[in-house]
C-alpha cells in the first residue's frame, strides 16, 4: 500500500475496511529478525542539497549526471522530472495523468522505465524528451525499479523480488527476500549497487541490502534522524524513500516523501553491533 499512514488510521476510523499491514506495526519486517546475521551500517551526511516538499517521491536515480526523480499522487496528477541536484529545481517534467506513478529505472541505451501502482501498466520513455515509446502491461502491483545490466529489478510491496527481461518485461527469476529466519517485506524504492539491491523498507526509516542470487539480506542501513525534527515541525512530510547512487562518484543519495531535503550520504558499518 502507498498511501500515507495518517490518512489510513483517519480512514479506518471513518469505518473504511483496510488490510491490517497498513496501519499494525506487528505485520511486516520492518527491522532485522532476532536471527539476523547481516551487517549493520549507519550513516554520515556528508552534503544537503534542496528538494521539491511537493514531491511525493516513488522512484530517484541518477544517470549520466542528471537526478531523475518519479512522484505519485492520489486526486491529481504523478510527474516525471529531471532535477537539478545543486537547487532542487525541476528542469524539466511531464505529467502522468489518470495513474498513480511509481519506481523508475533508466536502461543504457537512453530509455527509462516508469512503474505504475495499480494499473499494470509501465511507461517506456525516452529519456531526453521524456515521450512515451511503448507500454509495457504486468499482473499486480508495481512499487520499485531498478536495472542491474541485465534485468529490470522490480518489487510491488511484498517480500518477492522479479527479475524482468527489459525488452519484454517478462518475468525471468524471482527471489524472496529473507533476514535469518524471517522473509523481509514491504520492499519499496530499489537501487542497484555494486551488483546489490538495495531496498527501502515501506513505513521504516530500515533500508536493506539485498544479495541478488539468493534473496539474503547481508546489511541493514538504519537512517533514523536522517531528516531532523526540525525540518519535520510544521511540514506534511512523509517517510523515508527514494535512493540513488552515482557510480561514478561513488555517491549515495536519499530523501523521502515531501521531504525538503535530499541528502548524500557516507554509509558506514557499525563494528561488533549489537543484536536488533
Amino acid at each position: 500500500m502507498k498511501v500515507r499512514l495518517a490518512d489510513a488510521i483517519r480512514w479506518l476510523r471513518m469505518g473504511a475496511i483496510l488490510p491490517l499491514a497498513l496501519w499494525c506495526p506487528c505485520c511486516y519486517a520492518g527491522k532485522p529478525a532476532p536471527d539476523s546475521t547481516a551487517r549493520r551500517y549507519t550513516f554520515e551526511v556528508i552534503r544537503e542539497y534542496p528538494h521539491d516538499p511537493r514531491a511525493f517521491t516513488q522512484g530517484l536515480l541518477w544517470e549520466n549526471g542528471r537526478l531523475y526523480e518519479s512522484t505519485g499522487a492520489v486526486g491529481g496528477p504523478s510527474t516525471l522530472r529531471e532535477v537539478d541536484l545543486e537547487s532542487g529545481g525541476v528542469t524539466r517534467i511531464t505529467e502522468v495523468p489518470g495513474v498513480f506513478a511509481e519506481g523508475l529505472a533508466s536502461l543504457r541505451d537512453g530509455r527509462l522505465i516508469q512503474l505504475t501502482w495499480k494499473d499494470g501498466q509501465a511507461f517506456v520513455r525516452d529519456r531526453d524528451t521524456f515521450r512515451i515509446t511503448r507500454t509495457f502491461r504486468y499482473d499486480g502491483e508495481g512499487w520499485g525499479l531498478t536495472w542491474n545490466g541485465e534485468h529490470l529489478v522490480m518489487s510491488d510491496g511484498s517480500a518477492c523480488l522479479r527479475f524482468r527481461d527489459p525488452e519484454t518485461f517478462d518475468v525471468r527469476r524471482e527471489i524472496t527476500v529473507h533476514d535469518g529466519s524471517r522473509t523481509v517485506r514491504n520492499l519499496n524504492e530499489l537501487e542497484w549497487v555494486r551488483g546489490r539491491v538495495w531496498a527501502n523498507i515501506w513505513q521504516s526509516d530500515w533500508v536493506v541490502i539485498v544479495n541478488p542470487d539468493d534473496g539474503q539480506v547481508e546489511g541493514w542501513l538504519c537512517l533514523q534522524g536522517l531528516l531532523p525534527q526540525s525540518l519535520r515541525a510544521g511540514r506534511d512530510v512523509d517517510v523515508l524513500n527514494g535512493i540513488a547512487w552515482d557510480p561514478e562518484k561513488d555517491r549515495m543519495f536519499f530523501t523521502g516523501k515531501r521531504w525538503p531535503r535530499l541528502y548524500e550520504v557516507r554509509v558506514k558499518e557499525i563494528e561488533n553491533a549489537p543484536g536488533p
